[in-house]
């Protein structure tokens, strides 16, 4: 089976298992979300449906990439070991936290506490995952590219 066809039927797979455990999806009461969240009505549902589609089709993709992303980004790249780990694992963080992420943020509501733990988790790691993916952009350009 080629690599596109596995990485296609995991994003499939694991995105509409993400949509159906999402706080309001079927199978998300484990994370319900917190009493002082409002209600979405009207035209709000479908768009936030939308978003939780994306979100769940882009943790698919997530754990596809970890799974059968590594191999080509080290074969393709002349980087160090090290730095195509960091990046392959940055990528795949940043395609695979959104469906937690926003989970979190509706099952915690306004609690402060639960906020500062959230941000810190998904933020913080964001912004490494971008500094990982600026450092190894940065030694892409200064690497000859393969005649």
């Amino acid at each position: 089976m080629k690599t596109q066809t596995k990485v296609a039927i995991v994003t499939l797979v694991l995105g509409i298992v993400a949509f159906l455990t999402e706080p309001n999806g079927p199978l998300g009461a484990f994370w319900a979300p917190a009493p002082s969240v409002p209600q979405a009505i009207g035209v709000q549902v479908p768009f936030f449906m939308l978003l939780g589609v994306f979100e769940a089709l882009s943790f698919g993709l997530g754990v596809a990439f970890l799974l059968y992303g590594y191999s080509p980004l080290k074969a393709t790249f002349s980087v160090s070991t090290p730095l195509a780990r960091a990046a392959h694992l940055s990528i795949a963080w940043l395609l695979i936290n959104w469906w937690a992420h926003d989970s979190l943020h509706l099952h915690n509501g306004m609690n402060l506490n639960g906020l500062l733990g959230i941000e810190y988790a998904f933020h913080v790691t964001l912004i490494i995952a971008g500094a990982i993916l600026a450092r190894f952009f940065v030694a892409l350009v200064r690497v000859p590219s393969p005649a």
